[in-house]
């Protein structure tokens, strides 16, 4: 059974999609065991409270240091005994430390298709602005590995969206949750859980 803490900090979109995948059997082997926030009113440890799943808020704004606040994260995280770690839309920088301590077992997801619209100030809305500002025509969401880089960790799935004519940043990112997002990281869960997934080199191979 693998088991898995969900680290999220806003509305738990990407959390719910993953509760409800394990609830329909879409994901199987798997084990919710705990959600993370580092933002006390994340409605997304409502929605894990509801569940029954142990949730707590660690914030930055708790500690003297940064560094204070990896070292809890870390310990918070720890205390799980996660297999596997998913961000999902964790808008905190993964400490060092967490990332060696759990490679190749934290998977985050994107709503661009790397490495298109990625890295540093690439997150949420701004994500979405920038595709409409260079007039892609398509664009789509991605599951991957975390590594020491932002967005440069091994891709496990990608899935693209058609941007439409007109389109707000609103409207596509919620047409990229629905029609990707939502639908590629409990499939990356599940191969996970399933042993389907293997690292070489930097190269993700699904079995």
């Amino acid at each position: 059974m693998l088991k898995v803490v969900v680290l999220v900090s806003g509305g738990g979109t990407n959390l719910q999609a993953i509760l409800d995948a394990v609830d329909s059997g879409a994901i199987t082997n798997t084990e919710i065991v705990g959600v993370i926030s580092n933002n006390k009113n994340a409605y997304a440890l409502q929605r894990a409270e509801e569940k029954g799943i142990p949730n707590v808020c660690v914030s930055p704004k708790a500690f003297a240091s940064r560094a204070e606040f990896n070292q809890a994260l870390l310990d918070t995280v720890d205390q799980f005994q996660a297999d596997l770690l998913v961000l999902a839309g964790f808008l905190v920088v993964i400490p060092e430390m967490m990332i060696e301590a759990y490679r190749n077992r934290i998977i985050n997801i994107h709503p661009s298709l790397i490495p298109s619209f990625c890295g540093k100030g690439f997150y949420g809305l701004k994500v979405h602005d920038a595709v409409l500002a260079r007039g892609v025509k398509v664009t789509g969401a991605t599951v991957h590995f975390v590594d020491a880089g932002t967005d440069t960790g091994p891709i496990i799935l990608q899935k693209a969206v058609k941007v439409k004519d007109g389109d707000t940043s609103k409207e596509l990112q919620r047409r990229v949750m629905e029609k990707a997002e939502w639908k590629i990281l409990p499939e990356a869960i599940n191969l996970i859980a399933n042993d389907k997934i293997t690292v070489t080199d930097g190269i993700v191979s699904l079995k």
